[in-house]
């Protein structure tokens, strides 16, 4: 189906998605850097992205901004534990903003909508 790359620092996280989304019969690359994000985006040539917004090594916001900058019709799905960033005007430029859970169901309904979209105004997915 589609080529999604998943960024996350926390290993269980990267799996679980990495599972469920491969079940659905996506390809999924993973990584726990911001940093290998962007060098990763020209070479894989996602057709989505689920970027956490707090990673060790880069604010998810800033990468976020970054990736607008660089790579503006590339769907972007803010995948974070906090739902206080939801009206921050930095991710806003977001396509889809999910709150994780162990229910994958809003994930899934927004990686499929983000894959036959493509880059849409963001929607408040979860909540």
């Amino acid at each position: 189906m589609a080529k999604i790359f998943l960024v996350d620092d926390e290993e269980y996280i990267r799996q679980l998605y990495s599972e469920e989304l491969v079940e659905e019969g996506h390809e999924v690359v993973t990584a726990a850097s911001g940093h290998d994000l962007l060098r990763g985006i020209a070479l894989l040539q996602p057709e989505v992205v689920l970027l956490d917004i707090r990673l060790v090594d880069y604010d998810g916001l800033e990468l976020l901004q970054d990736i607008r900058n660089h790579h503006h019709e590339l769907p972007v799905i803010l995948c974070t534990a906090y739902d206080t960033y939801k009206y921050d005007p930095k991710a806003m430029a977001a396509d889809y903003y999910v709150i994780k859970s162990f229910d994958l169901s809003e994930l899934k309904m927004a990686v499929t909508r983000a894959i036959k979209e493509g880059r849409v105004p963001m929607q408040l997915a979860a909540g």
